[in-house]
């Protein structure tokens, strides 16, 4: 059976990021895994809130997300 031709979805970064209803990027922030004994209790407080990715990271993201916009 052939693959189909065209344009795909990097399904890494869909799972990563998503997209809200004006455009916005929208991700996790890193750094919540591991070494958490060091980082203060605020810190991981807002580690674990979701965090709008900055505009040229955003470009890449939504270039690897064709079927977004």
């Amino acid at each position: 059976m052939r693959r189909p031709k065209g344009i795909r979805t990097r399904k890494a970064v869909a799972k990563r990021f998503k997209i809200t209803a004006t455009g916005k990027v929208v991700g996790m922030h890193g750094g919540k895994r591991h070494l958490l004994q060091s980082k203060n209790p605020k810190r991981r407080r807002k580690l674990g809130g979701a965090l709008v990715v900055g505009p040229t990271d955003a470009h890449r993201v939504l270039a690897c997300l064709p079927f977004t916009r």
